[in-house]
């Protein structure tokens, strides 16, 4: 149940034995085989600098069930105690693809830390939570926006940002402001990958950055 698990015929990826290779797909036909709901909040620091990321993904129902097979005792759900080294493993593997996560200060992609605060949690509908802190390598000015993508380029897992709160802010400077971009027909495209895959993605095609929303901080 790990990330590394997932790489298969040149697709990233989350999980289990879900692999590329179970469904006879390579990277032409590469799409979606884990789905992942995207929370994340911008922290900022006492001088008004961006100083880290925290990440709330929650996983599809097939993957949260890999996630929890063997964990859970007695029919409950599986805590955060039960989950933690899972979690710490695949916060270690995370690192290997930059964490699906690419930052942006003023045009200029940020480098990253150790993640801190790592969990993993089953919720009461037996979905999977993975959060945790990735702090940036050197705080950043969000005077010219600094903006964040969750993405993996292959498209082998869908990043889709939550519908109600995809983004928020946490000790901002008064007047900073934050807000979501979305790519033009974002959801036709989606749809049309997850229909017709062969249609629309080639190898090399990076498809995932081309369906990956921007949250945007901006400070004055």
């Amino acid at each position: 149940m790990t990330f590394r698990g997932m790489i298969r015929s040149g697709a990233l990826g989350l999980g289990l034995a879900l692999g590329a290779a179970s469904f006879g797909v390579g990277p032409a036909l590469a799409h979606p085989h884990v789905w992942v709901v995207v929370k994340s909040r911008i922290l900022f620091d006492a001088a008004g600098k961006v100083t880290a990321i925290r990440h709330a993904w929650t996983f599809d129902e097939m993957y949260s069930a890999f996630q929890t097979q063997g964990l859970a005792k007695d029919g409950k759900r599986a805590t955060k105690e039960d989950m933690a080294d899972l979690a710490r493993l695949q916060a270690e593997q995370l690192a290997e693809f930059d964490f699906f996560t690419v930052a942006k200060a003023a045009g200029r992609k940020q480098a990253f830390g150790t993640p801190t605060d790592v969990t993993l949690e089953e919720g009461e509908d037996k979905l999977v939570t993975l959060r945790f802190t990735l702090p940036l390598a050197a705080p950043a000015s969000a005077g010219k926006a600094f903006a964040v993508q969750v993405y993996d380029p292959t498209y082998f897992v869908s990043f889709d940002l939550d519908k109600t709160d995809p983004v928020s802010m946490e000790g901002a400077p008064a007047g900073c402001s934050v807000s979501v971009s979305q790519p033009p027909q974002i959801a036709e495209r989606r749809q049309e990958a997850r229909q017709n895959p062969s249609s629309c993605l080639s190898p090399g095609s990076d498809f995932g950055v081309k369906l990956a929303s921007r949250m945007i901080a901006a400070c004055p």
